[in-house]
């Protein structure tokens, strides 16, 4: 049962381990993320990189040990699955659920509609509206029924709102319109009737015009009985920029409308190099994202988009930036992997 949370016992959370492990030590369960999330109402995960997997064995047993769920980061994007039109590539999406079988744990699938990582025989070849629309729905029947049962949550839209709170102009809105969005969810539902199925987005985590958006659109759907499960929150922030102060507001207004929320790719960048100021920032960043899911009724997860700073995307990125994720490039915890993992167990208490 989720344990409502003061400001006191946060506070207590974020300066205890900000320098490292508390003096006490733990039944061996709760020295991992996963083992400290039990009994919170909320699943820990994290993205995966599936080359990674197969290769690396320290960061294969980390991911096991270490959480609930499991997120691909790419093998399950059209550009990677139907490289070719009609020609399907499911080999490493099903070796990463399969691992999460294995492994006790749940799979989010990500993502099924997208204006990026789109196969070039989608976005070069003049097809009609209709005939994309048409390719659009076998895509989603394709991939949500080939995973059928084994998938817990599907990003199903991906970023489909500009910062401002308008429509992104994708491919998916001059050809289709707007209504390519309840078309998706519907094909999805269709196809896996019990799972979870999820809109995404970016600097949507506290209350500004793109989160209004959402909580407009997500209200329209299922006003028209679309089946729009939940909201997701990804998280990316960077200490230089500060974090928004009104995420708590914004996952309690999601839970009003009887949605689950999630934030789903989380990660705290840094103007490199780092600096005690830097990682101490860092971590209350990672801890105020998950201190709001656990004081909201609905938020079931909280997934980190990559643990290490080994595998990280943001230095590819983000020029002279890094430093994002919580542990280091040998697997190392910092003082944000200390800080979520203390936030957990306050919470269980």
């Amino acid at each position: 049962m989720r344990t409502a949370l003061t400001g006191l016992a946060f506070a207590l959370a974020a300066v205890t381990l900000a320098a490292g492990p508390a003096a006490g030590t733990p039944p061996p369960d709760d020295d991992t993320l996963r083992g400290a999330a039990r009994g919170t109402g909320i699943r820990i995960g994290t993205a995966v990189d599936t080359d990674a997997l197969a290769a690396d064995v320290p960061y294969r047993e980390a991911v096991a040990r270490e959480f609930d769920t499991v997120t691909p980061e790419n093998v399950m994007k059209w550009q990677l699955v139907e490289p070719q039109q009609g020609v399907f590539d499911w080999a490493a999406a099903d070796r990463l659920v399969d691992f999460a079988r294995a492994n006790g744990q749940a799979v989010r699938g990500h993502t099924l509609v997208w204006h990026s990582q789109n196969p070039s025989w989608l976005t070069e070849d003049a097809f009609t509206p209709a005939e994309l629309r048409e390719l659009l729905r076998q895509h989603i029947l394709a991939e949500v029924g080939h995973f059928k049962g084994r998938i817990w949550a599907w990003d199903v839209a991906n970023e489909v709102f500009n910062d401002d709170g308008t429509l992104r102009d994708t491919l998916w809105l001059r050809a289709l319109g707007p209504g390519y969005i309840a078309d998706a969810f519907r094909w999805a539902h269709q196809a896996d009737p019990k799972a979870a199925l999820f809109l995404n987005d970016y600097n949507n985590e506290g209350v500004n015009a793109k989160s209004d958006a959402y909580y407009a659109l997500i209200k329209q759907l299922r006003s028209a009985g679309v089946p729009v499960d939940g909201y997701g929150m990804q998280g990316h922030l960077g200490v230089q920029y500060g974090f928004p102060d009104t995420v708590v507001e914004n996952v309690r207004r999601f839970d009003a409308l009887g949605v689950q929320t999630a934030f789903t790719e989380v990660d705290v960048r840094m103007v490199l190099p780092p600096d005690v100021a830097k990682v101490r920032a860092q971590a209350e960043g990672f801890s105020t994202l998950l201190r709001a899911c656990l004081l909201a009724k609905h938020c079931v997860s909280y997934t980190v988009w990559g643990f290490t700073d080994r595998y990280s995307w943001v230095p590819g990125f983000f020029d002279g930036q890094g430093s994002a994720t919580p542990t280091d490039e040998n697997l190392q915890p910092k003082p944000a992997y200390y800080a979520l993992r203390d936030t957990l167990l306050i919470a269980r208490r």
